[in-house]
Formats: structure tokens, sequence, C-alpha cells
């Protein structure tokens, strides 16, 4: 059995690993988190998933060294997931989203020095490259060794990428001092089933929901690249246990659209008979945003299987259903905090 510890295992990525792990068999799971997605509470999906035996649940507010006591000090494994996220945090929010990441990257690290762990996977973003497109027109699709660049120290979108570049940083070279081996993956746009609501998918069908007509289309000539969650999943495992020890792995979906088509695809679902009308992009949203995976391929053996349209059809079926279910569309303790006040 591989041991494996999941920091931020309720949430969106590290649910659906954890999901997978149980399914492959050969892992014991150790997952800790705060259940802030959730309210401090397990939803009914994660509480599901932990009538498993091979899991262990450790709760606690991580921002606090204090919390790291109670979990063991021996791993195979250990996938450091946990951080604030979302393009609503960074812009309302963005000295918590630096406070939150930095001392979750900082007391990881620090609890690691005492720990005896094999490798350490450090999840990262394609943000912390985003700026070297815009102002320096490096290649699209882009490989790992794009500079990391923002384009203003000044604007709250970019304190998420902020914190990822430190962790990048952190992990790395802890790893080279504490004789653990570190292994960084950027995501690139993954969605899917249970992915929040703080997200351009989940906000897009929340619009959609809401019979907005005419349906602005925010930065329609835009381009990115969807990773469904499935294919994530299984890139950041097979980084974890295949990468090479210090190396950077783009992980994502080669096949760059629009904007504009994401959004009609997903009016196309919602029987939308409406205008759409083009409207301007938000402040400091970059262009284009595709990786080059070629390293993941070569070094990994990954190839993303399910395609960005069977994934959307498979996400838009989820929320439809959450959704019919009466569901609140929030989350997060800031979210139940504003609702109640």
């Amino acid at each position: 059995m591989k041991k494996v510890l999941l920091l931020g295992g309720a949430g969106f990525i590290g649910f659906h690993i954890a999901k997978k792990m149980l399914e492959d068999g050969g892992y014991q799971l150790h997952i800790a988190d705060n259940l802030f997605r959730s309210g401090g509470e397990k939803d009914d999906a994660f509480s599901t998933l932990e009538k498993n035996e091979n899991i262990k649940f450790f709760k606690g507010d991580f921002t606090n060294p204090r919390s790291f006591d109670q979990l063991e000090d021996n791993y195979d494994y250990v996938y450091m997931l946990a951080s604030m996220v979302g393009v609503d945090y960074v812009n309302t929010i963005p000295h918590e989203i630096i406070r939150v990441n930095t001392a979750l990257i900082y007391n990881t690290l620090e609890w690691l020095k005492e720990a005896s762990v094999g490798r350490v996977l450090f999840t990262s973003t394609s943000e912390c490259y985003a700026g070297a497109i815009e102002a320096f027109g490096y290649d699209v699709p882009t490989p790992e060794e794009v500079p990391l660049t923002i384009e203003d120290i000044r604007h709250p979108r970019f304190t998420y990428a902020v914190t990822k570049m430190l962790g990048e940083s952190g992990f790395i070279q802890y790893g080279k001092f504490n004789n653990f081996d570190t292994i960084i993956v950027r995501y690139h746009n993954v969605f899917g089933p249970r992915m929040g609501f703080k997200h351009v998918i989940p906000h897009l069908v929340q619009r959609f929901l809401n019979n907005e007509n005419p349906f602005k289309v925010y930065g329609h000539d835009q381009t990115r690249s969807f990773n469904f969650i499935d294919d994530a999943v299984k890139g950041t495992i097979l980084a974890a246990e295949k990468g090479v020890a210090g190396e950077i792995y783009h992980i994502g979906e080669e096949d760059e659209i629009t904007i504009e088509k994401l959004v009609k695809t997903i009016g196309k679902y919602f029987n939308f008979e409406g205008e759409y009308e083009n409207a301007p992009t938000f402040p400091g949203s970059v262009a284009r945003r595709c990786p080059d995976i070629s390293k993941a391929k070569n070094d990994l053996g990954y190839t993303p299987d399910t395609g960005w349209e069977n994934g959307l059809e498979r996400t838009l079926d989820w929320y439809k259903e959450y959704v019919s279910s009466g569901a609140a569309m929030h989350e997060s303790f800031y979210d139940n905090k504003k609702n109640k006040e």
C-alpha cells in the first residue's frame, strides 16, 4: 500500500484524486482539509468517500502550524493541493489570498523538514507565466521553461499567481536541502463536476439559468484550453509517481478554443434562444492560454482522453442536477457568512 497525504484533499481536484486512488486500489489515504468550500462541514460526496476503510480524515486550519501536529510523520507521497483560489476571491479579498496561501506553503515546508517523506507534489498554475505571453510574446502552446511573469503587481488578480510562484520556488529549494523529491505541476483550466462556483463555467451556468438576455460574452475572442478533471487527475498522479525530481510539468489539454465557442456551446446545452453580445474582458485576463504538454507526454506518458466537449457535457449534467435538487449555488465560509449577514 502506498501511503499518501492529500493536503487540501476535500477540495475539487483533491477529492477526485482520492476517488481515483480508491478505485484503483493500493493506496492508504490521509486527507487533511479545513472544509472551507463547504462552509466547514462535509458535503454528501465527501462523506460517502470517507466511508472507505483506506481513508483517514484530519480536519484543521493548516494556516496554523499546530494543525500539522495531528498528522503522522511518514508518507510515501505528499500532495500539496491546499490553497485559496477563484476569480471572485482574488478580486474581493486579495489580502486573504496572500495570507492563507503563504501560510499554507510555509507551514507545510516547515513540517516537511521534520517528517519522513519520499516524494512531494506541489500544484501550481498557468497564471504564473500569463504575463510573459502578454508582455513578451512567448510561444503558445507554452512550454515549462517560459519565464514566470505578472503584469502589474498592484492588480489584485495576480495575488494568487504570486503565491504559486512562492510555492514553486519554496518546494524545490526545501526539497534540495531536506532530502525529499519535489515535482511541480501547473494546471491549465481544470474543470468538471463538483468544481465549486468561483470559476468561469459555473458562472456561465448561473447566468444562463438566470435567463440573462442579451447574454454578454466577456473576452469573446480570448482563447483557452480546458482540461477535464479525469485527465488532470491522471496527469497529477503520473507526475507524482513517475516525474523527474525537481522538474515542472504542464498538465492540460492542447485543444485551444475561444471563450465565445465555450459560451455558445453551454448556451446550446441550455436551449438558449436569445441574443449574444460581445463585451470587454475583465482586467488582467490574458488573450491566450494553452500549454505545451510534450514534456508530460515524454516523461510521464500523459495523454488527455476526454476532450473538452465531452467533459463539458458531463460537467453541465452535474450542475443541472445539482441546481434541480434545490442546493444553494454558493460555497465557503465567506459566502455563508455574507448570506447570514
